[in-house]
């Protein structure tokens, strides 16, 4: 029987599993040293709530959400302008828990902006800025409070002036006299209301020839709780010019199509009016 030479097959069997576990060695070390270096990174973004911008990097990078900047503040009265929220309470006094007398919303029931009419400003009770509103409410003349941060206001540069005894319009911009004009006023029992108010909403009537080229809503309200949107007072141009300078509205103000033009150009939304005697 022949001899079996068996070493050389140990000899291979042996660099073989030496080689199996030299690069299981290289694997497990290369291993070891990428979670060595990738966990503490993680964890670091992990723990922190930030992202980062590499698999090795030790600077997370962190996003703020920046503050839209604050509203300014007026500082020249008579100003007007829109909400900038979506409701504010106007109260009695600067104070943020004082008395609601009416709560404003952005846009009106017909879905025109709430425009708001300031006449003056001071620090209230929570050591920040409030603005004394005119409220188009009944009874006329009614005032509140409201935020300054709740309100972006503009200075008023156009009056409207209207002399219940002359029965005339006078339209002034940036304090320059720029029209005169001849209006109807409320009948008796349905005079047209004295005081100061603004100028609320401007639209064209385009379905009402009655109303003229163009009309005005203003602040006040009449003794007539029946009168479209409960009683508002309009000036607006006429289908009837043979009726200026007579007592013959609803207390609305009637003008010429002509005047009706000038106020369509020269007083913007938030222009105060004086109806006096």
């Amino acid at each position: 029987m022949a001899a079996v030479d068996t070493r050389g097959r140990y000899d291979l069997r042996s660099k073989f599993v030496s080689r199996r576990v030299l690069i299981a060695s290289v694997l497990l070390a290369v291993a070891g040293f990428s979670a060595a270096v990738l966990l503490p990174t993680r964890a670091l973004a992990g723990g922190t709530g930030t992202t980062t911008t590499g698999t090795t990097s030790t600077n997370p990078v962190t996003t703020t959400t920046r503050k839209p900047p604050p509203v300014p503040v007026a500082s020249s009265f008579p100003a007007a302008g829109p909400l900038v929220v979506s409701s504010v309470p106007v109260r009695k006094m600067p104070d943020p828990h004082g008395q609601v007398i009416r709560v404003m919303h952005m846009f009106r029931p017909d879905y025109r902006p709430q425009e708001m009419f300031a006449v003056r400003v001071t620090t209230g009770s929570d050591n920040e800025p409030w603005y004394r509103v005119s409220i188009p409410m009944r009874p006329n003349g009614t005032y509140g409070w409201v935020p300054a941060k709740a309100v972006s206001l503009r200075p008023m540069h156009s009056q409207i002036v209207v002399n219940l005894r002359s029965r005339t319009i006078d339209l002034f911009r940036f304090n320059k006299h720029k029209w005169h004009g001849k209006v109807a006023i409320g009948a008796p029992g349905r005079e047209t209301p004295v005081g100061r108010y603004y100028v609320a909403a401007r639209f064209v009537p385009y379905h009402d020839t009655f109303l003229g080229v163009f009309a005005v809503e203003t602040s006040a309200y009449s003794k007539l709780t029946e009168w479209p949107g409960g009683g508002v007072v309009g000036i607006h141009g006429t289908s009837l010019p043979q009726l200026l300078g007579q007592a013959v509205s609803h207390g609305c103000v009637r003008v010429s199509n002509q005047t009706a033009r000038k106020l369509k150009s020269l007083t913007p939304l938030g222009t105060p009016i004086w109806i006096k005697k």
